[in-house]
């Protein structure tokens, strides 16, 4: 029996590549997940701080002369309104949609904005959830998704 042998330099078999590396770190897979579970839960507080502003205008305090000051009822229909979004969107992150990161970064910054916006009726709460909607910022700005089908 005859081997019949490869010319010398031609490789014999192809090189196979290594594992193929996740692009996401544990960290920005766990803070995407925890990212649409806090869209949720800042969706829901919205919800009722909105309706608690609806309400009645004396849950929260009397605010003097404020550049960006708004009826407590229209500040209420602010809030519920970016509640409802942050909650559909929270749901949408949780099942891992590419257009809910999206409009989570845009949703969050809305809030964060309103937050801002908010912080002569509630300062410490409005410093909470400005930092909050900062995280929820950067988790689903860093997540680069690899098809999976959902998060959770």
């Amino acid at each position: 029996m005859t081997q019949a042998s490869q010319p010398t330099g031609t490789p014999q078999s192809r090189p196979t590549p290594g594992p193929v590396r996740d692009q996401n770190s544990g960290w920005a897979v766990g803070g995407v997940v925890f990212a649409g579970v806090l869209l949720l839960c800042n969706g829901v507080l919205a919800i009722l701080q909105g309706i608690a502003a609806i309400a009645e205008d004396v849950v929260y305090g009397v605010v003097g002369d404020y550049v960006y000051r708004i009826n407590l009822t229209g500040w209420g229909w602010i809030h519920l309104v970016i509640g409802v979004c942050l909650v559909i969107t929270g749901a949408g992150v949780l099942k891992n949609m590419a257009w809910a990161r999206y409009a989570g970064i845009f949703f969050a910054a809305i809030s964060l904005i309103a937050q801002f916006m908010f912080l002569p009726y509630l300062p410490i709460w409005s410093v909470i959830m400005i930092a909050i909607d900062g995280f929820i910022i950067w988790a689903l700005a860093v997540y680069r998704s690899n098809g999976r089908e959902a998060l959770v």
